[in-house]
């Protein structure tokens, strides 16, 4: 699946889960997250933990797998 394909899919407030890269290098999960706000000068976007009710930003570019879906550039 190409990045912008991931870009119109997280348009949608559906839960999704992803594999994503940290600052540290290290792989976070999300499983159950609903998107939210997308900033197109950061390109970081922001999801709603279903689970726990927590905020996070991840940036779109360092996502490489969604809904069990191989992410490429």
């Amino acid at each position: 699946m190409h990045i912008s394909t991931v870009r119109k899919i997280l348009k949608a407030p559906e839960p999704v889960s992803l594999k994503c890269w940290t600052k540290s290098g290290a792989i976070l999960c999300l499983n159950g997250a609903i998107p939210l706000k997308y900033n197109f000068y950061e390109g970081t976007q922001q999801f709603k933990l279903v689970a726990s009710r927590e905020i996070r930003t991840v940036r779109v570019n360092l996502i490489f797998e969604l809904n069990n879906t191989k992410v490429f550039l």
